[in-house]
């Protein structure tokens, strides 16, 4: 159950998980040994379970992305997913409903990177076939 300092120290690292224990205990009104303390608890829980790299905007405009709709063999979807979690231009993938079974978020420098990531993700066994479409605009992410 996490109490509302856990809460508030939640979206404290949301905003900035690289902030120091020192300005996290200072904007809680808390002392910097329990603000360690209630980190240390929330990854050992799971609550946390690591850290990540958030790209700054300038970077993220000059990437070209897609979300490519992926349809598996049944059989082989475990290979598939596990195929598709290492390659390092899929940033995320979804389980849906529908005609296809996966969607992959992924990022490349240029067409051309896409084309080959595109043609690489077709070629991984398990997975039947794909549709891509590349995003032109992002008009809001939350």
């Amino acid at each position: 159950m996490l109490t509302s300092q856990d809460e508030k120290l939640i979206a404290l690292l949301r905003n900035n998980a690289r902030e120091s224990v020192s300005e996290l205990a200072r904007k809680l009104h808390l002392s910097r040994t329990t603000v360690q303390n209630r980190i240390s608890k929330l990854e050992q829980s799971g609550v946390i379970k690591g850290y990540r790299v958030e790209f700054a905007q300038e970077y993220t405009d000059d990437l070209v992305s897609a979300h490519v709709s992926i349809k598996v063999k049944q059989k082989l979807t475990a290979k598939a997913y596990l195929a598709l979690q290492q390659l390092p231009h899929v940033s995320a993938l979804y389980a849906i409903s529908g005609e296809y079974d996966l969607i992959a978020i992924v990022q490349a420098q240029s067409l051309q990177q896409l084309s080959h990531l595109l043609d690489e993700i077709g070629d991984l066994e398990g997975i039947e076939r794909t549709n891509s479409s590349v995003i032109l605009e992002t008009k809001f992410e939350r």
